[in-house]
């Protein structure tokens, strides 16, 4: 049974369901259009590969079924960042590495963290993750997983150095200056491409995931 539907765009449609399992997240893809219908597909089964391999960590999404149109996950109740910021809690940002680096050392590199709208705080204060429809999986000791790890880091500390910039440390500071090739090459490349198919072609207005503009 749907109790509400939480969003809906050119992949599919998301809603918060509830059966004998109890509450939980269903993104369903036969609501995208049959032109999109294969890059949802690829998009869904990589989230399902990547919430599969963090099956039992804590403040993430957990994998209940996946049949190539329908990917549940559970429920993480809580609010995004920009709905409920952090401002001055420094021990959401501790925990919020911690989680981090557990979804590293699963061999999960994120590659979506600049989107306020992925991390939650939860009702209890704590940090969590969701959305992992971009992420890659690897060996997490591979050069490349350690340059991706790097720049879900960078991102994590941009957040920081929002709500929280008088408690970022020395070496903080420097893991932000330094940019690394593939953060270069997106911008220069990636990123132009990305904004010409979401604004022009697919008419998103979310502001990058970041909240609703002012």
């Amino acid at each position: 049974m749907e109790i509400a539907a939480l969003k809906a765009d050119s992949f599919g449609r998301i809603a918060l369901m509830r059966d004998a399992r109890g509450v939980f997240v269903r993104r369903d893809l036969s609501a995208s259009p049959w032109w999109l219908r294969f890059p949802a597909w690829r998009l869904a089964r990589r989230e399902a590969r990547a919430i599969g391999q963090l099956d039992g960590l804590e403040a993430t999404p957990q994998l209940l079924g996946w049949d190539g149109v329908r990917l549940d996950r559970s429920y993480l109740e809580g609010a995004a960042m920009y709905q409920k910021p952090p401002r001055g809690d420094l021990a959401y940002f501790r925990a919020a590495r911690r989680l981090l680096q557990q979804v590293h050392r699963r061999g999960i590199a994120h590659n979506d963290l600049a989107k306020e709208a992925n991390w939650l705080v939860l009702s209890d204060g704590r940090p969590a993750v969701i959305d992992f429809q971009l992420a890659v999986r690897g060996h997490p000791r591979s050069r490349w997983m350690r340059l991706l790890a790097r720049e879900d880091l960078r991102h994590l500390l941009k957040h920081k150095r929002t709500y929280c910039p008088e408690s970022l440390t020395p070496v903080e500071r420097r893991v932000l200056k330094r940019h690394s090739w593939v953060r270069d090459a997106w911008f220069r490349t990636g990123k132009p491409v990305y904004r010409f198919v979401t604004r022009r072609l697919l008419k998103w207005e979310d502001n990058e995931g970041q909240g609703p503009k002012p």
